[in-house]
């Protein structure tokens, strides 16, 4: 094995290497195996023709191909071993030459984990930081981790209040004529969130599982959708 690398920028570059006679061969071996099955020629069984009459017929060169599929992956993972490189994608593999009788020679472009130069890092100082935390800081991560970790539970029977979710499905209109984007099934909604266009959910306060409710509301001006507005 002979192997060759040459950078060619700051993480890539070209790795030249060969494929010697003695592997050649064999890999050529191996391809005619694969090719035999499949053959029929004139005077043989399918799959019983001689190595001599298919080298007479149609030459070595007709199993390069598949002998250089066999040897490539081996022969690519010896090369990258001894040139040293350490690659971190798939090579772009090129063929220089293949010629009879001699070594293939293969040429690889490869691209490889970049080299960092570390700057000086010992010795540095950070200043530390005085961090303060008041009870009211406290108060408030406790309260958003309760309600992280709240878990609903159904209220039969009772009215809804402000900080319940109500599981609601809605039809909206204007002047009596259903509009795109005003309808939902199942959908879960927190009082009080102001998820809502203003009075929407106030008007669900006080209600109980199965009522059906008429809501009015007004559109403000600055609505997403000017149509609606008034």
């Amino acid at each position: 094995m002979s192997a060759k690398w040459e950078k060619k920028g700051t993480n890539d570059g070209e790795l030249t290497f060969e494929i010697d006679l003695p592997q050649i061969q064999q890999g050529l071996d191996q391809a005619f195996q694969r090719v035999r099955k499949n053959l029929t020629v004139p005077g043989f069984r399918k799959g019983k023709v001689s190595r001599t009459v298919f080298k007479r017929m149609y030459g070595d060169a007709a199993l390069y191909e598949d002998a250089l599929n066999i040897l490539l992956p081996d022969a690519y993972e010896a090369a990258v071993k001894e040139s040293g490189i350490d690659p971190v994608d798939q090579p772009q593999i090129n063929v220089d030459s293949m010629d009879e009788g001699k070594p293939w020679v293969i040429k690889a472009t490869v691209t490889v984990k970049p080299e960092v130069t570390l700057g000086q890092y010992k010795g540095l100082e950070v200043p530390k930081q005085n961090v303060e935390v008041s009870a009211k800081d406290i108060d408030a991560e406790l309260e958003k981790r309760r309600e992280q970790q709240a878990e609903l539970v159904v209220k039969d029977d009772k009215a809804a209040e402000n900080g319940d979710t109500v599981v609601i499905d809605y039809v909206g209109t204007i002047d009596g004529t259903e509009f795109d984007g005003g309808s939902s099934k199942n959908y879960s909604l927190e009082l009080g969130s102001n998820s809502f266009i203003p009075g929407f959910e106030e008007q669900l306060v006080g209600h109980k599982s199965g009522d059906e409710v008429t809501v009015n509301v007004t559109f403000p001006e600055d609505y997403k959708a000017a149509d609606f507005s008034w």
